[in-house]
């Protein structure tokens, strides 16, 4: 029983530290955290199909699943927004040179 809220206290903990470090971040770095997290978010995956290779049972074996699931699409997700988010800061293509319809 200990174990279950020592493991609470440690979620709650880490939630809320991570909160506090997140919300401190300046703008400009939310591109290379996103990059770091998308590493972590990685390893998730990889933990959570780790822990599906060993399930045993059938409500094990399901939320073995929607873990892996979960992970996958947080993955996914992370890449789509780091790339969405290095997207506004590429410079767009406006050729300087007047074109020959405008000298007329």
């Amino acid at each position: 029983m200990i174990t279950g809220f020592l493991a609470l206290y440690i979620f709650m903990l880490a939630a809320f530290t991570g909160y506090e470090i997140i919300s401190r971040v300046p703008v400009i770095l939310h591109t290379p955290l996103m990059s770091g997290s998308n590493f972590v978010h990685g390893i998730v995956l990889v933990g959570a199909m780790v822990a599906l290779g060993h399930a045993q049972g059938a409500v094990n074996i399901g939320i073995g699943v929607v873990a892996v699931l979960l992970a996958a699409g947080n993955v996914a997700g992370g890449y789509v927004v780091t790339e969405r988010m290095l997207e506004m800061f590429k410079t767009s293509k406006v050729s300087a040179a007047p074109s020959p319809e405008k000298k007329r």
